[in-house]
């Protein structure tokens, strides 16, 4: 009568025929990588040469490099000609998370000064009457919090936040009108 054999016995084998084939099959297949790359290297450069892959190559490769130098130079050019207050955007910082200087596109270049000409159009619209009445709103809100959080007693709070209040025609306080009754009906 033969005996069969449990499943902890052949996973056991299992395990056991891995353990002494795998090291061995890993060092092959490393060797035969090397190989593979060097013949693929050689293929590569007989046969761009043979269907004229090369003339291409070489053109995309001039293409990159000028691609390169514009990037190059535009991150000169920004880094030099940023106004004194304004910042540069996060791509062209190179202490920031998202710079690459191979990655820079002529979005980013776009953007950026899109982001200048709108801090100098924010400073224009601030001569408008519209933007003075912006700053002026802004500022008596900053003077408002600042009321808050400087007060001693709720009752002078409200006289100092009605003051505030009223220079942009409210009141603090406002008294609430009595609803009309309602006269019932028989």
């Amino acid at each position: 009568m033969t005996k069969t054999m449990t499943k902890y016995q052949l996973d056991h084998f299992e395990r056991k025929v891995r353990r002494q084939f795998d090291p061995l099959i890993e060092d092959q297949e490393l060797l035969v990588k090397q190989y593979k790359t060097q013949a693929t290297d050689r293929a590569v450069e007989k046969l761009s040469k043979k269907i004229g892959a090369d003339k291409i190559i070489a053109q995309f490769r001039k293409a990159e490099k000028m691609l390169e130098d514009a990037r190059a130079t535009a991150l000169t050019f920004f880094e030099k000609k940023k106004p004194k207050e304004a910042e540069l955007g996060y791509k062209f910082r190179k202490d920031s998370y998202g710079y690459n200087e191979d990655k820079i596109r002529l979005e980013d270049c776009e953007e950026q000064l899109r982001s200048w000409a709108s801090n100098l159009a924010e400073k224009e619209i601030e001569k408008r009457p519209e933007g003075a009445r912006l700053k002026q709103l802004k500022e008596l809100k900053e003077k408002a919090i600042d009321t808050v959080m400087e007060s001693g007693t709720p009752d002078s709070l409200a006289i100092a936040l009605d003051k505030v209040s009223q220079k942009i025609g409210l009141r603090w306080d406002t008294d609430l009108v009595a609803l009309p009754s309602v006269k019932k009906e028989n």
